[in-house]
This record gives structure tokens, sequence and C-alpha cells, in this order.
């Protein structure tokens, strides 16, 4: 018997979701910056479904390296070599951010990466501890949820591994060192991070976990100096240090890798979503040679059944010639300036918008209930979170789909969407926050 859509919805588990909520339209399709409902309807895309779909819906050189690998080799053993594997591997290792050369360890998503990038740092180093900040998300396996600084490593705390410190990091909005000074912030922070590092036994620190650009947490670009001095700050005390990449890579910011943008090299980076432009699972650490090289005459003890997939690999090719051929790395800072006017304009309608921030093609909308105050529309940890759900779906009904966590809304649109598409879904979103501020007011 045939599975309405509406069964579908209450027996597939929604993430990150409660169950019970009005379920919304059921998608069927997508092409470029738009997805395709049932009722044949199209919704605008602004935030890359998860961040992810960086080179719009069903990208065609994707499609067709998809097309063509799984008419020769689907699957063939991660401990075998694969032709696919290694043309996908050059490419990929010619672009990390390191002179020295470059190797990769592929994964099926970015929790995994983290997981066994921190493995890898404890291997090589000998050591135990890893720092990650308290605003950070890195997964939700239980090594990633445990690296996860936010809220929503909670769930998981009860089977979460030890050997986890964590630092506060600069958020200018919301700062944590009592000072709207960008620079006296940084200089704070790291005073901070450097007593951190003291108290845990620099001796015993085996790597740094950081997002060089926050995403879902904050969403905050870190002013010029914090990156470079968490980079000095893990060299001199032997650690190893991991951009984690998952959200801002693959020209999400600008640059292929967020680590250009921020002119800082890490050890290892984790990457995911964007590396084939959402059309197949996979994820990834890039590490230094200088760290791979630990492993030549030692167990490398990690891999997943479909570590480096022939198809996923396919569709990595075919979504890195998509992102050369249509310059579409750099075409992130193109849109930043887009992003930045029309987002401003927006926060100068709303007074629920208490401050807009980011960088590339990655910005965040912070909803306040009162912008002297700050306080938040709605609490950033275990809250109540149906007035927001309510936004979402206003949104989704007027046409537009916006990832919302808490009282944050990232716009991340895909790197192919032009200006006239981006500049109707803003309007859309400024529609819908006057909309949502009224029913706050009332």
């Amino acid at each position: 018997m045939a599975v309405m859509p509406g069964e579908v919805a209450a027996r597939f588990m929604t993430p990150w979701s409660r169950q019970g909520q009005q379920p919304g339209p059921v998608f069927v399709g997508g092409a470029g910056v738009h997805l395709h409902t049932a009722d044949g309807a199209r919704c605008l895309d602004l935030s890359s479904g998860l961040m992810c779909a960086n080179l719009g819906h069903g990208h065609p050189m994707v499609i067709e390296a998809i097309r063509r690998q799984t008419e020769s080799l689907c699957f063939v053993s991660p401990t075998l070599r694969s032709d696919i594997r290694e043309a996908f591997s050059e490419r990929l290792c010619a672009r990390a951010p390191w002179r020295g050369g470059a190797r990769v360890h592929f994964t099926t998503g970015g929790g995994e990466a983290n997981d066994d990038a921190v493995k890898i740092a404890r291997l090589v180093t000998g050591r135990l501890k890893v720092l990650s900040a308290y605003r950070s998300y890195h997964g939700t396996s239980a090594g990633a949820a445990a690296l996860t600084g936010g809220s929503r490593r909670w769930a998981s705390e009860q089977a979460a591994p030890g050997g986890i410190a964590r630092f506060f990091a600069p958020h200018p909005y919301r700062s944590p060192f009592h000072t709207d000074d960008r620079a006296e912030e940084v200089r704070r922070a790291l005073a901070h991070l450097e007593r951190v590092i003291e108290q845990e036994n620099p001796a015993n620190i085996a790597a740094i976990l950081i997002e060089p650009v926050l995403g879902s947490d904050g969403l905050v670009a870190y002013e010029e100096g914090y990156l470079a001095g968490v980079r000095e700050l893990a060299r001199r005390c032997g650690a190893l240090l991991i951009h984690d990449e998952v959200m801002c890579g693959f020209g999400r910011v600008g640059e292929m890798f967020a680590s250009r943008r921020v002119g800082v090299a890490p050890d290892m980076l984790s990457f995911a979503k964007g590396v084939t432009g959402a059309c197949m699972p996979l994820g990834g650490v890039l590490m230094r040679e200088e760290i791979a090289e630990a492993f030549d005459h030692r167990l490398f003890p990690f891999g997943h059944t479909y570590s480096g997939h022939p198809v996923c690999m396919a569709a990595g090719l075919g979504a890195l010639r998509a992102y050369e051929t249509e310059g579409l790395f750099t075409r992130g800072r193109e849109i930043e300036g887009w992003l930045r006017q029309g987002l401003d304009e927006i926060r100068e309608r709303s007074a629920i918008v208490g401050d807009v921030r980011g960088i590339g093609a990655f910005f965040g909308i912070e909803l306040v209930r009162d912008r002297k105050t700050r306080e938040p529309l709605v609490a950033w940890q275990g809250a109540d979170q149906r007035l927001m759900d309510d936004f979402q779906s206003d949104l989704l009904a007027r046409g537009v789909w916006l990832y919302v966590k808490y009282n944050l809304c990232v716009v991340a649109p895909p790197l192919t969407i032009s200006q006239a598409d981006l500049a109707r879904g803003l309007a859309i979103v400024s529609e819908a926050l006057q909309a949502l501020e009224a029913r706050v007011s009332a």
C-alpha cells in the first residue's frame, strides 16, 4: 500500500526538531537555487540546504560525474586502490593550504572527520587532551559531540569520552571578555586561552580544534590576529591546530578553504558538506605531509566502509570541476558585498534584528527582544523554540528556506545565486521579520 507524504513525515525522525510539530511542504525536486514542492511551488534556498549545497541543486557537472561512475564501479574496498579515488585525492591535496604537501583521509561526514582528526592528533603527539571552544559545533557522534562546546552536546554527555577541555573564543556582539573594543577582545581572548593551556598542562595537549569561521553556534568571523594567536599558542605548547571547515570550506567564505581567507594554516583541517555540492555524503581530513608520514611505517588505525566511495569521489571531482570552471571558490567575496548591503538594510527596518555579521557568503542575523539590552528573542540554550519554528514555517509559506537555530538565522545562499534572486529572497525575509516583530510586540 502506498504511503502518503504526511505518514512519511510521522515515521521519519526529523533531526533537531520536535517530532509533533506541524509538518511543512514535501519537496520533490530542485534546480539551481530553488527547491520544488509536491504542489508545484518553488522555494528559494537561502541557506544552501544545511550550508552544504554550495553549487545549488542538481549541478549538471556533478550529476554527470555521478552518472558516469555508476556505470563503471559503484564500490571497491577502501583498502584497495581505485582510479577515481586517487584522481580526486591528488586534485584535492594539490589545493591544500600547505606548501610542503598534503594527504587526505576520507569519511562519510563532518562529525566522523572531526572525530578522526582528533584521534590522529593524539596518536601523532602521544598526548591525550584536546581544547575546543564553548561556542562550537563539531558533530553528533560520541567523539564529535564531546568536542562540541554548544548545547547540542548535552544529550550526548553521558556517553562522551574524556580528555576535552574548553575555552571561550571572541564574540564581539556578546563578548565573554567584557569589552566592546574588538582589538581588546582579541587580546583578552588569547590571554584567556593561554591560561587555560597552563591549567590543562601544556605537555598533555594534543590539539586545539576550532572553526576558523564560527558556524551555527554564533556565526562569527574572528577579528584579525585571533586565529594567528591561537596558531602561535598551539605551536608553543607542541599541540596540533585543527581547523573545522565543515561549514566554512569549499568557497563558502570566498576561498576554497577558509584557512586561506583568514591567512592561518592549521596542521589538519576537516571538511564535508560543500565538497560534493551536497550531491553525495562525503567528508574527510586533510593533513600536512609531516603528519601523514608518521603512519608510513606504523598502522593507520582508522577507516570506514565507505571511505573514498567511488561514487562520492566522482561527485567530488565533478564539484571541483564546477567550482573551478565557474570561478565559484572566490565568488563569495562578491556575494559578501550584496549580503552586507541587504542585511544592513534589513537591520535598519527591523527593531528585533540586533546584529548582522559574517564573511563571504556566510552571514548571520541575530534576533533580539531589545537592542539596548541585547536580550535574545529566544534563549540560546534549552529554550522553547516554537516562536522561531513558526517564523521558519512562515518563510517557507512565502517561498524561502532559511536555516534558523535559536535566535540566529544563517544566510548562506548557493554560490551560484544571482544578485536579483538574492535581493528577492532578502525582501521576503524582511517581510517575514516584520510579521514576527508584530507578533512579538502584540
